[in-house]
């Protein structure tokens, strides 16, 4: 048994602990995760201020190849409704967004076959053309090096591929055989060797997820040292075979985000929109909990509930200034700023 102060002490100060002393944290009651959360919170101010960046996020197809057990828009969801946003549509999205003050674009999709490397190349080269003060992030999960380079080439700045869990034996609890952990892990090495600001991530409670995966989590994301770090709760899908299992908490989510503030303090951290999902202030206990970004949604309202990753997504319907104006109010209101910059990494 370990003393918590002693071990949130010796977070704070070392940016690191022992895989048994973090599963000691993570199991950690009110009192510590308090201390934690206000250190966050110390922490992200030093690095970044009151500064709360926003990314313009645009949700660009919903068709997948991949069939993770717990996603909504897996490839053998027969119930999900699916679309691609044209070229124009992209575009519109981005004029939209800069003209509300967005210098970060992130294209998110499934792993969607009809998008091909040259046509990411053609969204990509347009965005910058077009727009080039502003940050192209990529969400498209698993390519080939060559794949990855190109996007690179063509201007794209960040991609996110969250890692999901770094336990082989639970990864493959999440995921069909053809999925595999060794290919996920060999993506983000390819990432990380091409130039990209990396980001990885988590779902916390997810399936069969212990207090060691946590742990051994963090002390993976310690070890790759990304840019960004995309950490939110697991929530179910009714069309998916955790449709029955508990979701994630906020407790433990906003637990998680205190730490990795902690162990990587110049990282870029959303509060994401699974936590304003789960608690109408989660975005908000988010950033006083160490984060410092958050990504509203400028896909169309008409295609916004066919992403559906989980049930009961939030802001669906909100036009992208009203989500913006929102966002702006409720920021302030804890003492934070929204800042329209490209809001790049200081964790280089």
């Amino acid at each position: 048994m370990f003393s918590m102060n002693n071990l949130v002490q010796k977070l704070y100060r070392e940016k690191t602990l022992k895989k048994d002393e973090l599963v000691e944290l993570i199991n950690c009651g009110e009192d510590t995760r308090e201390k934690l959360r206000a250190l966050a919170e110390k922490v992200r101010f030093e690095n970044y201020g009151n500064d709360i960046f926003i990314r313009g996020l645009i949700e660009f197809t919903n068709y997948c190849r991949q069939n993770c057990y717990y996603c909504g828009i897996r490839r053998d969801n027969l119930n999900c409704n699916r679309y691609r946003l044209s070229l124009d549509e992209i575009m519109k999205c981005c004029r939209n967004g800069y003209n509300l003050g967005f210098r970060t674009f992130v294209l998110q999709g499934g792993e969607d076959p009809y998008f091909s490397e040259d046509k990411i190349c053609k969204i990509t080269e347009t965005i910058k053309t077009n727009y080039p003060d502003c940050a192209v992030t990529l969400s498209l999960g698993e390519k080939s090096k060559e794949s990855y380079k190109r996007f690179f080439d063509c201007g794209a700045d960040r991609y996110l591929l969250r890692h999901e869990t770094a336990n082989k034996a639970h990864y493959e609890k999440l995921h069909p055989p053809k999925q595999t952990f060794e290919n996920r892990m060999k993506c983000l090495e390819y990432l990380k060797e091409i130039g990209y600001q990396v980001g990885c991530g988590f779902m916390v409670g997810s399936p069969y997820q212990t207090a060691e995966n946590l742990a051994e989590d963090l002390l993976f994301i310690k070890k790759i040292n990304p840019q960004m770090v995309g950490i939110g709760p697991f929530i179910h899908h009714t069309d998916t075979k955790f449709r029955n299992f508990p979701d994630g908490t906020l407790d433990m989510t906003l637990k998680m985000l205190s730490i990795v503030r902690l162990m990587i303090p110049k990282v870029l951290l959303p509060a994401t929109t699974a936590l304003a999902t789960i608690d109408p202030n989660g975005r908000e206990k988010g950033i006083k909990a160490g984060a410092n970004v958050v990504m509203p949604n400028l896909s169309p309202t008409s295609v916004r509930k066919d992403y559906s990753l989980y049930d009961n997504k939030v802001c669906t319907g909100e036009e992208s200034a009203m989500c913006k104006s929102c966002l702006k109010r409720r920021i302030n209101s804890i003492g934070c700023r929204i800042v329209t910059a490209r809001g790049d990494s200081k964790n280089m």
